[in-house]
């Protein structure tokens, strides 16, 4: 019997199966670089994300914008000349409107919309103060 022909195929399948290994073997060195790599960005993340939460709270408060009416600068003005919390009223005679409802009231829904900013707390019903 001519064991040739077997010996051959052999080695055909043998060398086939080498050349897979070794592209297989291959392929496993680049994944382990690229998984290196990776890991070490998210490393870089993960410090840059911890550094940033540090500094936060070191960073001044952004102010918001303040709605365009003149009587919002003048409104703050007052608070920031109070020794305690105002109200409506109060805020109507700092500015020098009359004492007239419509104007309590325009005055009013303004300190609301600045409790909505976050520039003013309302402490209790209608007395409202200068955030902290």
């Amino acid at each position: 019997m001519n064991l040739r022909p077997l010996l051959d195929a052999l080695d055909l399948q043998e060398d086939a199966a080498r050349a897979l290994a070794d592209d297989l073997r291959a392929q496993i060195d680049d994944l382990q670089t690229r998984l290196r790599e990776a890991e070490m960005h998210l490393e870089h993340l993960a410090i840059t994300h911890k550094t940033v939460t540090g500094l936060a709270d070191r960073l001044p408060a952004v102010a918001p914008e303040l709605p365009e009416h003149p009587d919002y600068p003048r409104i703050l003005a007052a608070f920031n000349h109070a020794t305690g919390p105002l109200r409506a009223k109060d805020v109507c005679e700092a500015l020098g409107h009359a004492l007239l409802p419509k104007n309590v009231e325009g005055t009013h829904a303004k300190l609301k919309r600045l409790v909505k900013l976050g520039i003013l707390t309302e402490a209790d019903t209608g007395n409202f103060a200068r955030k902290q």
